[in-house]
């Protein structure tokens, strides 16, 4: 193992803030008690808004952002990792409190670690990442309507901001799952992918964006909401008798108008869905289901990779709104 390695680090000295590739020591990622080498990491928006200025959730610098990565331990001071073990981080705060995964070795604390399915490689991982677990997450949620309530079938799901990372994974697993999904997108161009990641129908949002009925025409049986907004309003209005709506995002907006009416008229159940704060119990089951439900072959044509180098000129895209691929970090590049 060298005695350095790379890593894009930010920092901020008083109004100055500043974010570059680095050759570091490892003692300067000495908290946590497993070192991880890592393969791959990921980036989301969270971490381009970290990249922009910190965006008030790093509290302390410098610091290596990357909310996600997966890798090899590389040693361990504890007895429930060993080196050699393929592991993956989702999550947990890294790369906000603490050392993230953009960078060529990290150090957490065990209990933020996962070991990584055998049937999944550290480049699938990645390509899933917090996003797609973020989906798979909703997905689970919205079959609970027949899963675990035991109500009706669960056939006609809504995915909204279907072209988005979270979006396109839940596309695909709830096509899997047997659902007839409807991708809404502002991005029509992006049809005939969304088709054959499983989409039955794709709609334009526009006609998501007005202001929603009282109660409108029972259209789903569940929704996996990405954006908020009136788009949310529109969705919980046209939900069917005792539907499920997984919510995980805020992209078109913070406000919810809405009425309780679909609510008690119809039972709808409004089912929040936070990525962060899950067991690892929970983890490892849905990691675990991962290849059985995502096709990685078609995943993959929507997945750009690039090193830590070029994350410094890739985030203000993100931000902007302007990149069409998922990101993946190889931190070896």
């Amino acid at each position: 193992m060298s005695e350095t390695f790379k890593a894009l680090v930010i920092n901020q000295e008083g109004e100055n803030f500043t974010r570059e590739v680095k050759d570091l020591n490892f003692d300067f990622i000495k908290d946590g008690d497993v070192l991880v080498k890592v393969d791959y990491s990921d980036l989301n928006f969270k971490d381009a808004l970290i990249l922009k200025d910190g965006a008030k959730l790093v509290k302390d610098f410098p610091r290596i952002p990357g909310i996600d990565f997966s890798g090899t331990v590389a040693k361990s001071d504890t007895d429930e990792f060993k080196e050699g073990d393929k592991v993956i981080l989702t999550g947990c705060r890294v790369g906000e409190l603490f050392h993230g995964g953009f960078s060529q070795y990290t150090k957490v604390k065990k209990e933020f670690l996962i070991k990584r399915p055998q049937n999944i490689t550290s480049k699938q991982a990645m390509m899933i990442g917090t996003a797609g677990f973020t989906a798979l997450l909703c997905a689970f949620a919205v079959k609970a309507k027949e899963e675990l309530l035991m109500q009706s079938k669960v056939n006609d799901v809504l995915v909204t901001g279907s072209t988005g990372a979270v979006g396109q994974v839940a596309v695909m697993v709830l096509s899997k799952m047997g659902c007839n999904v409807t991708a809404l997108t502002g991005k029509m161009d992006k049809s005939d992918y969304l088709k054959e990641l499983g989409a039955k129908n794709v709609i334009d949002r526009k006609e998501f964006e007005g202001e929603a009925k009282l109660i409108g025409k029972g259209l789903w049986d569940g929704v996996v909401d990405t954006v908020g907004g009136n788009i949310l309003a529109n969705a919980i209005s046209q939900t069917k008798l005792k539907g499920i709506i997984a919510v995980c995002g805020n992209a078109s907006g913070n406000k919810l108008n809405t009425s309780v009416v679909p609510f008690f008229l119809r039972a709808v159940k409004l089912w929040g869905v936070d990525s962060i704060n899950v067991s690892n119990k929970r983890k490892e089951f849905v990691w675990g289901e991962i290849s059985n439900l995502v096709d990685f072959s078609i995943l993959e044509k929507s997945v750009k990779t690039i090193g830590l180098e070029e994350l410094i000129n890739t985030f203000p895209e993100m931000l902007k709104g302007k990149l069409n691929n998922r990101i993946l970090v190889d931190v070896n590049k």
